[in-house]
């Protein structure tokens, strides 16, 4: 076999931010493609066959003009760009992380990461109500907090309404001491994280006292009308089938809707249908409702969340495969 060898300058500005501490992303470029890299004096050198030198030059090229636009290269950034070089999607990376969506109160660029989270963010600007399902640490709910928000800032909607169904997808927050705020403020804690964190606490409190902000249980939305907003509705696996059908029927003119879920942290009784799962049975084919679904290829957390992900999907497929088997196995029996 003919090997290759294909040498290019990374400027020394960048080489800290494409390499990885101690080389660790060259080193995983080199076990994931096969090649061998030789960094020095500022230059890589890849050495391999064609296909192989031509693919860790495309991944290192996308990482150092991902560096070169002033965005810090992660491990994710690096095990993205390998698996997109693996599916010959060349220039996918650079074309999602040119969909800028705001800033963060200290300046930090939002972005979606993911082929995934780019379909989720484009559903959300077409279609009025979007559908987005998916394990944890896909960026479902923050992504639509910043859509939500820069929707807001530019005067697309009038108001921000917040909500999720609180505790065993009902209402039961009549024990709970104090009122309604602090009943159910743990419940709706992670929006309100993400809020501060995009929106700044004094840019909240503001409007949240104007009341242009609202962040509330799903039950409080029972018997309104809720036009020129923008509406998140989260967790929503957890949400009963009249409790969707309520929340779907309030959405008035000029408003939109992003409803998150993941299907595999349902707290609903066994005997309840979520929702959730019998929304996609119902309005599939519905005309201006989009269902986006996010796999574990789009987990943006720390990597080890992905791998967690990961495996449990595994895990349950087996369990399914396990299942589907034993009632073949037992339909035989009985026929027989």
């Amino acid at each position: 076999m003919t090997l290759e060898n294909e040498l290019f300058d990374i400027p020394s500005e960048h080489v800290q931010n494409v390499y990885g501490q101690f080389d660790a992303y060259l080193k995983k470029i080199e076990r994931t493609i096969g090649v061998t890299v030789v960094s020095r004096d500022g230059g890589v050198k890849l050495i391999g066959n064609e296909a192989q030198v031509e693919s860790a030059k495309q991944v290192l090229l996308e990482l150092l003009e991902l560096s070169r636009r002033g965005s810090e290269i992660t491990e994710q950034n690096v095990n993205y760009a390998l698996s997109l070089a693996m599916e010959k999607k060349e220039g996918a990376l650079l074309e999602i992380d040119s969909d800028l969506i705001c800033h963060t109160i200290s300046g930090k660029a939002i972005k979606p990461k993911t082929l995934g989270q780019k379909a989720y963010v484009d559903a959300i600007r077409k279609d009025m109500i979007t559908f987005g399902i998916g394990p944890a640490g896909t960026g479902k709910t923050y992504l639509a907090m910043a859509m939500a928000i820069t929707a807001f800032k530019a005067n697309e909607v009038e108001r921000i309404i917040l909500t999720r169904p609180a505790i065993e997808a009902g209402e039961k927050l009549g024990f709970l001491p104090g009122d309604l705020q602090s009943k159910v403020d743990p419940y709706l804690r992670p929006l309100y994280d993400a809020l501060y964190q995009i929106m700044g606490a004094d840019s909240f409190q503001k409007n949240m006292e104007k009341g242009l902000i609202e962040v509330a249980p799903l039950a409080y939305m029972r018997g309104r009308t809720l036009d020129n907003a923008f509406i998140i509705l989260d967790e929503a696996q957890n949400t009963t089938q009249a409790q969707m059908k309520m929340f779907l029927t309030r959405v008035g003119f000029g408003s939109k809707v992003v409803i998150t879920g993941d299907e595999t942290q349902k707290d609903l009784a066994p005997d309840v249908k979520s929702g959730l799962d019998v929304a996609q049975k119902v309005l599939g084919k519905v005309e201006g409702i989009s269902f986006c679904r996010l796999t574990s290829r789009d987990v943006v957390r720390h990597p080890l969340v992905q791998k967690i992900v990961t495996a449990y999907e595994e895990y349950e497929k087996k369990t399914v495969r396990r299942k589907e088997n034993h009632d073949t196995r037992s339909g035989r029996r009985v026929r027989s």
